[in-house]
């Protein structure tokens, strides 16, 4: 496993546990994170704001199906079941693109879709 690939898995283990300070460490100062259509977070403390967001619950279930890896950029497909805070359960598919600098997260946009 790749230097890049482990602080992927780690910033992945962060947010099943809602860890905000396992996440953070896998990121650089000036992080920035896009979902497209959803939001555009920059710097650590923007992006904190979004590990566990308004109207869900902490600690989804993440898995991962697919890495691949070239150079600095890390691509991570797979699926996310988490629960909003009324109760009702969310299954994704993500595919999340990894932009690094020195074995941290730089850049990362999330490509997300319901399950059918």
């Amino acid at each position: 496993m790749t230097t890049n690939e482990r602080t992927v898995h780690d910033y992945m283990e962060g947010f099943r546990r809602a860890d905000h300070a396992r996440v953070l460490a896998c990121l650089t100062d000036d992080v920035e994170w896009v979902v497209p259509g959803m939001f555009q977070a920059r710097g650590q403390q923007d992006f904190e704001n979004h590990i566990v967001d308004e109207g869900f619950r902490p600690n989804p279930d993440i898995a991962i199906t697919r890495v691949i890896e070239s150079g600095d950029v890390l691509v991570a497909e797979g699926r996310v079941r988490t629960e909003r805070t009324d109760g009702a359960v969310v299954n994704l598919l993500f595919c999340d693109v990894f932009e690094m600098r020195d074995g941290r997260i730089a850049k990362l946009t999330s490509y997300l879709m319901m399950q059918p």
